[in-house]
């Protein structure tokens, strides 16, 4: 199936999700470029940076991009009451959207101490009402690839670290099996399928392994595999519920979910470990977890709120964990961005879902999915 066309860019847009005590982190920017499009893009992605606040004159920084090239966009950078240059470079994508995604990134790091997240890809769940779909795009929804014909129903997509690959979970034989789908050649495989369920497939931040969870033994417990799913090994052994194993970013260590509660649980990724409930002292209901690969420390989960559901963060130097989110109704599925400060979340109210940037910081919301995709969920993120 060749890319869609459709972008992200036509229904962004921020809300008033913003602690104005952290307005001081924020940097001021004016933003232009060489054609409409880069223009439209450039001012989408630093609209949705929480370390950043758009203004039509009098910022801190002036920040130019033009198309030299089909792939090709410079960045110059001024500083704004001086005009006194700060850095010029001409960036190469794969495309002129890419290009600008980069070099977008490349003025964040001459701006913030951060690491620019622009140029990374989705992969992410889309159901139009005629069955779920794997699809991927970059993070403002630009060349939108989809990959049909998986199943009727599909459980949260997962890069492998080289980003050529997608793990997932698939009802296409009629039972929950675990899939491989290779980008390059478009074929899902069948991975891991064993009596009773398998869900949860997650693979090693060095790419060697993948953690999962599987019931063939009669109980759902925590396996890591090799890249074939071969060489199975059981790290737990105890009788409760378990989901959504996931690595630390050294990959010694699993955090996932377990009952009761559910509360959220840390183990070394080994046979005969013991696992450690996590202290996050926040909830009653902490699941999803998703482990900053940027910066160790932080921890994303959902927490239960009432009667709904939002994000929180776990900080292991301080072990304490806080809410970050304000949806009106559920945020759920939270997944890092590159800066370890920002993240995606699912928005969840009555029959709709659509994927949002959040900013840990100064609880910037933005979303970044239109209506055309559908009920669009299950984010995973990835760069190299």
């Amino acid at each position: 199936m060749a890319a869609a066309a459709t972008a992200f860019a036509d229904s962004a847009k921020p809300i008033g999700i913003v602690d104005i005590d952290a307005d001081r982190n924020v940097t001021s920017v004016q933003v232009n470029a060489s054609t409409p499009e880069l223009g439209s893009l450039a001012r989408l992605a630093f609209g949705a940076h929480g370390a950043y606040r758009l203004v039509a004159g009098g910022a801190a920084y002036d920040l130019n991009f033009t198309q030299v090239a089909a792939a090709q966009v410079r960045v110059e950078i001024t500083r704004g009451a001086t005009g006194l240059p700060v850095h010029s470079e001409v960036v190469t994508g794969t495309s002129a959207r890419n290009a600008l995604l980069r070099a977008a990134d490349v003025a964040v790091a001459h701006t913030s101490k951060l690491r620019g997240f622009f140029a990374g890809k989705l992969a992410f769940i889309s159901d139009r009402g005629s069955g779920m779909e794997i699809m991927t795009s970059d993070l403002f929804g630009g060349e939108v690839v989809g990959w049909p014909g998986v199943s009727r129903q599909i459980i949260r997509p997962r890069w492998s670290p080289d980003g050529r690959r997608l793990i997932f979970t698939s009802y296409r034989n009629g039972f929950p099996d675990i899939y491989v789908l290779d980008l390059a050649t478009r074929n899902p495989a069948l991975f891991v399928s064993v009596q009773g369920t398998n869900t949860g497939g997650r693979y090693s931040p060095d790419g060697g392994r993948v953690a999962m969870v599987l019931s063939g033994e009669g109980n759902s417990e925590i396996y890591v595999s090799n890249t074939q799913g071969k060489m199975i090994s059981r790290l737990t052994r105890y009788p409760a519920v378990k989901a959504g194993p996931c690595w630390s970013p050294d990959g010694t260590r699993l955090v996932f979910t377990s009952e009761p509660g559910p509360q959220l649980y840390v183990m070394p990724a080994a046979v005969g470990a013991t696992p450690q409930r996590l202290p996050t002292n926040i909830s009653r209901y902490c699941a999803e977890p998703d482990w900053c690969r940027w910066d160790a420390n932080k921890l994303a989960f959902t927490m239960g709120v009432g009667r709904g559901f939002q994000v929180a963060v776990y900080d292991f130097s301080t072990r304490q964990a806080m809410q970050v989110s304000a949806a009106p109704l559920d945020a759920i599925e939270p997944c890092w961005l590159a800066d370890g400060r920002h993240l995606l979340y699912t928005a969840r109210q009555a029959n709709q879902r659509s994927l949002w940037i959040l900013d840990t910081e100064t609880r910037k919301a933005t979303r970044i999915s239109p209506s055309a995709l559908g009920q669009v969920s299950q984010a995973s993120y990835w760069i190299q």
